[in-house]
């Protein structure tokens, strides 16, 4: 059985659960191929629950498949998209881990918490998004990790330091996610044009055969879907995302070089 087809069939235990027992179920946090599987298997059944995938916010790039009897309520408009306007059961799944850095501490990246929380013998599927915040007046800055409620207590209790910097970490209820702190920079290029290949290239750093791979493997995704199309045209406000590096917003299309290539700025979340 291969990875899709063992996605599929944990989908299916799910629904049924849901089905004869008539509660809500969830399955573990999926990236963005993974939804995709899972979300064209939910759209080609006539299901007998409902579903949702939910990330603890609107953007969330990863997110867990939830299915509801008919007694909880799930607004129309909501049933394919990953806010917190969803009912409290659903909202209830998962838990933000807050963690705060001491100020003049080193500042740290996506990839340094994810690493240490995976030292601490987590599977990557009980965590969504890792929100990393600026550092401030107070802090040298940290993150909001969305975890599954159920893994928080033990995160809290041994997540203690990335590498050699000591953290303070708190539970939170999803509904005190703030997405307005992230630690962002601004980027500025030029490229040859918007195609996503050149986009991935420039916004991550990376040669565009480099990129051009990353597309065709699956792990980029343009606006939270999945993406295999290298020449596919990328538009302002598109949000980009490669797996393992981070996310960019293609945030302006300004006009054209003294080399006629095209002036880009990023919005580049670290």
């Amino acid at each position: 059985m291969n990875s899709g087809e063992l996605l599929i069939a944990r989908l299916e235990d799910k629904i049924q659960q849901a089905s004869d027992n008539y509660m809500l179920t969830a399955g573990d946090f999926l990236d963005m191929h993974q939804r995709k599987i899972a979300s064209d298997y939910c759209k080609s059944r006539k299901l007998p629950v409902q579903y949702i995938f939910y990330g603890g916010y609107e953007d969330a790039e990863r997110c867990m498949p939830v299915f509801l009897p008919d007694y909880i309520e799930v607004p129309k408009a909501e049933k394919s998209t990953d806010d917190r306007r969803v009912p409290e059961e659903v909202a209830d799944l998962v838990r933000i881990i807050r963690v705060t850095v001491p100020k003049g501490g080193r500042a740290l990246t996506h990839r340094d918490y994810l690493g240490s929380l995976l030292a601490l013998g987590l599977d990557r599927e009980v965590t969504g998004d890792i929100l990393v915040r600026q550092p401030d007046e107070k802090t040298g800055g940290g993150a909001d990790i969305i975890v599954e409620t159920g893994v928080a207590q033990f995160i809290e209790m041994n997540y203690d330091k990335a590498g050699r910097t000591n953290l303070t970490v708190q539970i939170l209820p999803i509904g005190e996610l703030d997405t307005g702190v992230q630690n962002i920079v601004q980027k500025h290029d030029t490229v040859a044009s918007l195609r996503l290949d050149n986009i991935v290239s420039s916004a991550f750093a990376l040669s565009r055969a480099k990129a051009a791979e990353a597309i065709r493997r699956g792990i980029v995704s343009v606006n939270s879907m999945e993406c295999l199309k290298v020449d596919q045209d990328i538009d302002e406000g598109d949000k980009i995302v490669l797996r393992g590096r981070g996310k960019a917003v293609l945030a302006e299309i300004g006009g054209r070089s003294r080399k006629d290539r095209i002036v880009v700025t990023f919005s580049i979340y670290r």
